[in-house]
């Protein structure tokens, strides 16, 4: 069966939240597929009447996502290929970027590479104290940088470079909220979503138009990402190809 046309996005929305929602049985990895649909949900959610507030979450309870399909970077044959491939997580962070509507994150358990990049593109995040962080990148022979905008903004560099550098640790919930990527940690998801619940309400209640400006204001000095993650994708696209991140990704899939 071939995994990448597995998993969904959905778009619902109740009492002014709107809430995407996407799965995959490989650890809500996210295959091209997936990523396009997300980035169309987004757009959708962020232009629609029917939601002053967007939440982002994942299906299942132990991990937000697992970053990008491996079975869909293993067959990376080609440069342009591994460039659109690298593009998919760039097109979701630029479509968070550019929302009018502010995006708060919710994030139960891991959550990997890409995963962290969509945490960190969340104006709002919320996790459980399972919500470990990892950017693996550098361990089978790539580096984050399509998402390492998002992380920087969001961490700083000296917390980006000790993911990056260091690809194989994970780091704690609470180590990820005293670096900003998280606002709010708690003990259980049950927690997490009785947070998000009120939470939400309040800002549903709150001006859209204040909201509107702040996230403006937030995203203030990323007007150049369209063309920058272009380019950063254009880097892990040309590394994909390298016979040392080959064999580093086969032999990360062969532990599965």
């Amino acid at each position: 069966m071939d995994k990448t046309q597995l998993g969904s996005v959905s778009l619902s929305f109740k009492n002014g939240v709107a809430t995407i929602e996407f799965s995959h049985p490989a650890q809500n990895s996210l295959p091209g597929r997936l990523l396009a649909e997300l980035a169309n949900a987004i757009h959708t959610a962020g232009e629609s009447g029917d939601a002053h507030v967007i939440v982002l979450r994942s299906g299942g309870d132990r991990t937000f996502c697992a970053g990008a399909s491996f079975d869909e970077l293993a067959a990376i044959s080609d440069f342009e290929t591994g460039k659109k491939f690298f593009l998919g997580f760039a097109n979701v962070i630029n479509a968070m970027r550019k929302c009018p509507k502010l995006i708060i994150g919710r994030v139960q358990g891991k959550t990997v590479g890409g995963g962290v990049g969509l945490a960190a593109a969340t104006d709002y995040c919320i996790a459980s104290k399972w919500a470990s962080v990892r950017l693996s990148e550098l361990a089978v022979g790539i580096g984050p940088f399509v998402v390492g905008p998002a992380c920087e903004r969001k961490m700083g560099l000296s917390a980006f470079s000790q993911m990056a550098i260091n690809a194989t640790e994970w780091q704690t919930a609470d180590w990820a909220k005293s670096k900003g990527l998280f606002n709010e940690v708690f003990e259980t998801v049950e927690q997490v979503d009785a947070y998000i619940e009120h939470f939400t309400q309040i800002l549903v209640k709150s001006n859209p138009q204040a909201m509107r400006h702040l996230k403006q204001i937030f995203w203030q000095g990323t007007e150049n990402w369209d063309s920058l993650l272009d380019e950063r994708a254009a880097m892990s696209g040309q590394l994909v190809l390298s016979d040392f991140t080959k064999n580093a990704i086969q032999a990360f899939k062969n532990k599965d």
